[in-house]
């Protein structure tokens, strides 16, 4: 039995599930959000919080601590210099876990793990948003530029293959009158 058993063991030994802590911690610090599987995500989001806490107390002790456990000197400079200066007025809850459905492979269900703060996450979707638009308004752009050149084209071809024009045609080498008063106005 598992009473007072806290954490998963998620198929690894201590090591390699210190590791995966460690790293996936890491990832989440350095991008902002990451996609994993729901049961790791409950468990790094403690450990990132934490490590956040600790960011947040700034001092030297507090950065050997997370040093230490991230074992990355980048992420930890990261993690005081930029991401705990956004949550130092919010008391706790830094992540979240956001369930985006089952896995193709093997339909395990995933999730987004990332930091809850409004200014960094309005930041991602803007960086995400315009682009994608931009660059479809250039691709239409350019398409509409083509036809525009094509127009001349067009034109040429459009008195030719345009039907009601050539019967109109036909109808004024037939001899009728009101085309040809047409053609002396």
């Amino acid at each position: 039995m598992r009473h007072q058993r806290v954490g998963k063991k998620l198929g690894r030994d201590s090591a390699h599930r210190k590791a995966l802590y460690s790293n996936l911690a890491g990832a989440l610090i350095e991008h902002g959000r990451i996609k994993t599987t729901v049961t790791k995500a409950k468990a790094v989001k403690p450990i990132a919080e934490q490590m956040i806490t600790l960011g947040r107390r700034g001092d030297l002790h507090a950065r050997r601590q997370a040093t230490a456990f991230l074992r990355s000197r980048d992420v930890v400079h990261k993690l005081f210099a930029e991401v705990a200066p956004r949550f130092k007025d919010r008391p706790g809850g830094y992540a979240r876990i956001i369930k985006i459905g089952p896995r193709p492979g093997d339909a395990a269900e995933m999730v987004y793990l990332e930091l809850v703060d409004e200014e960094y996450v309005e930041k991602q979707r803007e960086e995400r948003t315009p682009e994608q638009p931009v660059a479809l308004a250039e691709a239409e752009p350019e398409a509409e530029a083509e036809p525009v050149d094509d127009e001349p084209q067009a034109d040429e071809e459009e008195p030719a293959g345009d039907e009601p024009v050539a019967q109109e045609d036909d109808v004024s080498a037939e001899g009728d009158e009101p085309p040809a008063d047409d053609e002396k106005a």
